[in-house]
């Protein structure tokens, strides 16, 4: 699985965790349905201040991870 299919499956998951519909996560993050909708898909083009605001209204945060050049994290 790509890490953009583990974002959106994260996503996804922590939506239902709250009851929210794709339309009531996208009036609390000010963004339109159809961003809720690309992040929860592993858009890899989504913009960042997008996803933001979309983490944001589900209580979540994005971190960046130091790892090796060309390594992954496990």
């Amino acid at each position: 699985m790509h890490d953009h299919a583990v974002l959106g499956a994260a996503l996804l998951d922590r939506r239902r965790q709250l009851g929210l519909s794709q339309q009531e996560l996208a009036d609390l993050a000010g963004v339109a349905v159809r961003s809720v909708h690309a992040a929860e898909h592993g858009k890899p083009t989504l913009r960042l201040d997008t996803l933001t605001d979309i983490t944001e209204a589900l209580g979540l945060e994005l971190r960046l991870i130091r790892r090796p050049v060309g390594g992954s994290v496990d």
